[in-house]
């Protein structure tokens, strides 16, 4: 039954954020990882990557499908999906333990390795496909993609090429109440152009060395301004409050994609220029707004982080085996442990909101070679990580981050080492690369 929404009931559009209050600590994970042909390193296609999904089907797993195609799986430890490009993602339920976190992912990537060997493909640990672009990568049959595809390119220049092209981590994490929320989503907000360069790892596409350190930075930085991003400025004045309304004002103002409605009710349908707002005030071709319909334009909305009755940091490239951990452990340090948050609090205290801006513009291309009001990023990401390794070592977990904070001390990203690597002992190979980030 769809539940009707008669006017602008901000209760009712907070509800969920509202709900996501929780005691607990957990730590929850997205991650994505890339599809390539061992014989000649182009993206899977669809249909391979389907008899894949299917095999790794077990007796407890229930398939998720689209129009009769099959898109993931669904078992008691969470869902295996395809992203709009057929690379996979693993969405693990919330866990308690970074050591719980590595465990499965771990056995996942043993796995869906033994499959894929068996039939000529090799995962990546990497942010973006080394080889194909977008115009050689069919989306998945999905209709949100279809949607996407034809509405996200009149409002960037590579929002296919973040579709199709990209790979990523999320991380997801509790907060206690809304004033806890509004802190932490401030916080990771201000952190996350600085951590996705930390994890910066995206260097090489089409074969060739591009400009960027993160070419998927880069790709979400001209995918649609309207909903991607910081969010809003007042989110990043130490005095100005910010809450579960204000984020739901934001999103009444970002357009919508589509409509979703049941196929005896004309299914889905496309809109253009069409705000939340505006949609439930005037309706859309006799089609009122509806708490689905809310809930379904929240989750197109795609900022560097997002409240989703959790905390939901998206803006990570995907990482080889032994600093896939090292993202979530970063953030269960920094956001989980009150000492550390004051810290990262105090250190980021001298920066506004234009300055975060220039960081997250800047970084894809520079990564940590930049001056922010005559501070060096490299040394303002060595005392993150230090803080988060001594946060860490309090719960003798300081090892999952280890692998990150030994390059970070150097001054380097891992794409430094792709960069350096490619241009000296790989002499430009591009099987180097897919040796180098094998899965």
């Amino acid at each position: 039954m769809l539940e009707k929404i008669t006017n602008l009931d901000i209760n009712l559009l907070t509800k969920h954020f509202y709900a996501g209050c929780k005691s607990e600590r957990l730590i929850g994970v997205e991650y994505e990882k890339l599809p390539v042909y061992k014989e000649n390193y182009q993206a899977v296609k669809y249909e391979d990557i389907a008899r894949l999904l299917l095999m790794f089907k077990d007796a407890e797993s229930l398939g998720i499908y689209s129009e009769g195609h099959i898109i993931g799986l669904k078992n008691s430890l969470g869902t295996v999906t395809l992203e709009p490009g057929s690379q996979f993602e693993l969405s693990l339920n919330p866990l308690k333990s970074l050591s719980e976190l590595k465990h499965e992912i771990e056995l996942y990537n043993f796995k869906t390795h033994a499959l894929a060997e068996k039939n000529g493909v090799c995962w990546l640990g990497y942010g973006i496909q080394p080889l194909s672009i977008y115009k050689n990568i069919n989306i998945i049959p999905k209709k949100r993609y279809e949607f996407m595809t034809e509405y996200l390119p009149a409002f960037g220049s590579l929002p296919l090429v973040m579709m199709r092209e990209t790979s990523g981590i999320q991380v997801a994490l509790d907060y206690s109440s809304p004033e806890d929320a509004i802190s932490k989503l401030a916080l990771s907000l201000k952190l996350s152009p600085i951590v996705s360069t930390i994890f910066a790892n995206s260097p090489i596409r089409a074969g060739k060395l591009t400009k960027y350190k993160s070419f998927r930075a880069f790709s979400w930085l001209h995918t649609d301004e309207n909903r991607c991003g910081l969010i809003s400025s007042k989110l990043f004045k130490n005095n100005q409050q910010f809450t579960f309304e204000d984020y739901a004002q934001v999103l009444l103002d970002v357009p919508m994609i589509f409509i979703e409605r049941p196929y005896s009710m004309g299914g889905c349908i496309p809109v253009r220029n069409l705000t939340f707002r505006r949609f439930l005030k005037e309706g859309y071709c006799g089609i009122s707004a509806t708490l689905q319909d809310w809930e379904l334009h929240c989750s197109l909305y795609f900022p560097d982080v997002r409240l989703n009755g959790y905390l939901e940091i998206r803006n990570h490239d995907n990482q080889r085996a032994e600093l896939i951990t090292a993202v979530p452990a970063f953030w269960k340090a920094v956001l989980y442990n009150n000492d550390a948050f004051v810290a990262v609090t105090d250190l980021l205290s001298q920066f506004d909101y234009l300055d975060f801006e220039y960081i997250r513009h800047k970084t894809p291309a520079c990564g940590l070679d930049l001056i922010v009001k005559k501070h060096s990023l490299k040394d303002i990401a060595k005392e993150l990580v230090s803080i988060a390794f001594q946060s860490l070592k309090l719960t003798n977990e300081e090892s999952f981050i280890e692998p990150i904070k030994s390059l970070i001390d150097d001054g380097l990203v891992p794409a430094d080492i792709i960069i350096k690597n490619w241009e000296s002992i790989w002499d430009k190979s591009l099987s180097r690369l897919i040796e180098y980030s094998a899965l």
